[in-house]
């Protein structure tokens, strides 16, 4: 249940940081389910295995090289689901970034009120 609670509001936060940025682009809301699940998936799978790579830069950088990678990540989601554009790696570095910052306190939010 967890899982799907994550999920849905995953695809919440990339239809609210569509609706704020111009950059990005999501038909409705399948496409933004679709996204959702593709980005945890590109998040769990190939994600690590760029940050390993690209952890010499990741050190130089104090870890600001997350960022990036992060963006590049959306930006591949955008690339592969029909219905979900980003427009340059501007849009995908600030909504890769919003994303986070509205499903992690999103997740919290819930999380919290599970408890009670």
């Amino acid at each position: 249940m967890n899982l799907l609670i994550r999920w849905l509001i995953n695809a919440g936060a990339i239809l609210l940081v569509a609706w704020l940025l111009e950059g990005i682009d999501v038909t409705g809301p399948g496409a933004a389910l679709v996204a959702a699940l593709v980005l945890g998936l590109v998040n769990a799978v190939i994600r690590p295995v760029v940050l390993f790579l690209t952890m010499p830069i990741g050190c130089l950088t104090l870890g600001l090289f997350t960022f990036v990678v992060n963006a590049l990540m959306f930006w591949l989601v955008a690339s592969v689901v029909p219905g979900f554009e980003v427009d340059g790696f501007i849009p995908a570095l600030v909504g890769s970034l919003l994303v986070s910052i509205v499903s992690t306190v999103a997740t919290r939010l819930w999380a919290d009120r599970g408890d009670r």
